[in-house]
């Protein structure tokens, strides 16, 4: 399934954007329910 391109800046950079969004949900929701417990 893997094809043999190099990747292209504008997939790399999708790629950052898709990780800082996860991580930013990640971190918004965990600090939601800390600052309920506290």
């Amino acid at each position: 399934m893997r094809e043999k391109k190099k990747r292209t800046t504008f997939q790399k950079i999708t790629m950052v954007v898709v990780w800082l969004m996860l991580i930013f949900t990640l971190g918004s929701v965990i600090l939601g329910s800390l600052s309920a417990f506290f």
